[in-house]
């Protein structure tokens, strides 16, 4: 007569299990949209039961409000790291404006198209939206500060010139849910245009082939 040994089960910390659960909601708020992530949904890729998931999180409002946030913060540190840097702030600008295309930036732009429209309707999700834009500010701004502070950026106002900056690129992302292949490189550009003319560099310096001074 056989017989089966079976695994401990490993009883994960709740902060483990909170992280885990916020990683997973991130993950289908990425690839499928915010309306899928529900309680049962992320239960069943857990593979625990939906009670377990409204332990941490009572509601799917919460649950959808962190998984935007989770995604969001990621791709600012990816994109726009912060703290100290050995590279110039002209090299961080060009480097984080050449990040701003191709099929992973796609994928949060939709992501952010997806949380502003459903943050009409979600007061949970709406101030998650309102920081996330906050935190984004703040870093290019404090970017864009540097430079000036380090002679290499000039702009009377560095919080309207990364206002401006954003905006471009806030417009240039709706267009993420159709094909923009054939678009003109003179749009494509539009972000690093408006930053080299508002910062006073010089056309082309913020090319990700190659940084030159101001």
């Amino acid at each position: 007569m056989s017989s089966s040994v079976q695994r401990p089960r490993v009883r994960k910390s709740p902060a483990a299990r909170r992280a885990e659960i916020v990683d997973s909601a991130a993950a289908v708020a990425l690839t499928e949209g915010l309306e899928c992530v529900t309680l049962r949904r992320i239960g069943d890729d857990l593979g625990v039961r939906p009670g377990l998931i409204s332990h941490y999180f009572p509601s799917a409002e919460e649950l959808v409000a962190e998984a935007f946030g989770s995604a969001a913060s990621g791709e600012l540190d990816a994109l726009l790291p912060g703290g100290p840097a050995d590279d110039s702030p002209v090299r961080r600008l060009a480097d984080f404006l050449g990040r701003t295309t191709g099929e992973e930036y796609d994928a949060i732009s939709r992501l952010w198209i997806n949380a502003r429209h459903l943050s009409r309707y979600r007061p949970a999700l709406r101030d998650r939206v309102a920081e996330q834009e906050a935190a984004w500010r703040g870093r290019l701004e404090g970017l864009i500060r540097e430079g000036v502070e380090r002679g290499e950026f000039r702009t009377p106002d560095p919080s309207v010139t990364t206002v401006q900056i954003l905006v471009v690129l806030d417009g240039l992302s709706v267009h993420a849910n159709t094909d923009t292949s054939g678009q003109p490189t003179a749009v494509t550009r539009m972000a690093h245009d408006t930053a080299e003319r508002e910062l006073g560099l010089t056309e082309g310096a913020l090319s990700t082939s190659g940084t030159s001074g101001t």
